[in-house]
């Protein structure tokens, strides 16, 4: 098979395509003909070695697939079946090729209205959005939520999620994605290039947080008192839980995991139409580092996605 590998630390073009042999399922999994792969920006920040997740290179990169199932070893799939999934997060899952072995537990069946395309961009951003609103939020209906950065992978995904959850769903975005947002459902959009959000925005039950920074840190004024704050990015920041809980706010941060349950869960949003997939641009196999260049390049609308 054909996979993607680097054996340095540095700018997309450390990628390359190399030719490898095909994973061995181990009992319990199943062997997954990736038809696509999507990408996340965490994956470029990999690759330059800015954190060592995966310790030193060689190693291969990728975590989001859909494909077919080629042969199983587990009751769960039969060959044939058309799955998608996040194997094995944070450890590595190898999904820069043609093939991966995968638990499967940490898949689900593809629902029928996604193409193979739209599927693999679903899975880190719809688990990251379900486990912060509602396996840690517990978001209910008539909730005030914000979502930031709602045009990009995980915020398109929680607007909608916020939404099917019976919330009122506020989102900061940039000008050009405002058409684009209020289409997912979100009720009040803050264009973040013309206005503070945190002196327009208030008495939020629950903010969703995938940027950190500034942006964490003065979410804490546009919170209830008792409200909570959910981050994706900033997790381990000592001082910055330390002055929401001083402050009488709710500090979680979550890091995604492998999770069947919520799969089905995304999956029967996007079989009920209250979910919707999207993809900015796709590239082929061999234009990985193409890819790579533009998830840098930052302001996405959704995912990008890797074609095999």
């Amino acid at each position: 098979m054909r996979m993607i590998t680097q054996h340095e630390f540095g700018g997309p073009e450390v990628l390359t395509v190399v030719a490898a042999p095909e994973p061995r399922p181990l009992p319990t999994e199943v062997l997954v003909r990736v038809e696509a792969i999507g990408l996340n920006p965490l994956e470029p920040r990999l690759r330059a070695g800015e954190f060592p997740l995966l310790g030193p290179p060689p190693f291969v990169l990728g975590w989001d697939i859909s494909g077919v199932v080629e042969e199983s070893l587990t009751w769960r799939f039969r060959p044939g079946d058309e799955v998608f999934g996040m194997p094995l997060f944070p450890r590595a899952a190898s999904a820069y090729a043609e093939f991966v072995a995968a638990p499967g537990l940490h898949l689900a069946r593809k629902p029928a209205s996604l193409s193979h395309i739209e599927a693999a961009a679903l899975p880190v951003a719809g688990l990251t959005a379900w486990q912060g609103l509602v396996d840690v939020g517990g978001v209910r209906e008539g909730d005030r939520v914000l979502v930031h950065g709602g045009g990009g992978g995980v915020g398109h995904v929680a607007i909608q999620l916020a939404k099917a959850l019976g919330a009122h769903v506020i989102t900061t975005a940039s000008g050009g994605k405002r058409e684009f947002v209020a289409g997912l459902g979100a009720d009040e959009v803050v264009d973040y290039t013309v206005a503070d959000f945190a002196e327009v925005v208030r008495d939020v039950d629950l903010v969703l947080d995938t940027l950190g920074g500034e942006v964490a840190s003065r979410s804490l004024e546009v919170l209830r008192t008792g409200g909570h704050f959910v981050t994706a990015v900033a997790e381990e920041d000592q001082a910055l839980i330390a002055k929401f809980e001083a402050a009488g706010r709710r500090f979680s941060g979550i890091a995604v995991e492998p999770d069947p349950v919520a799969l089905r869960g995304l999956a029967d949003l996007v079989e009920q139409g209250r979910l919707r997939v999207s993809v900015q641009e796709t590239f082929p196999f061999e234009r990985i580092a193409d890819a790579h260049r533009l998830i840098e390049r930052g302001h996405l609308r959704g995912k990008v996605v890797l074609t095999v």
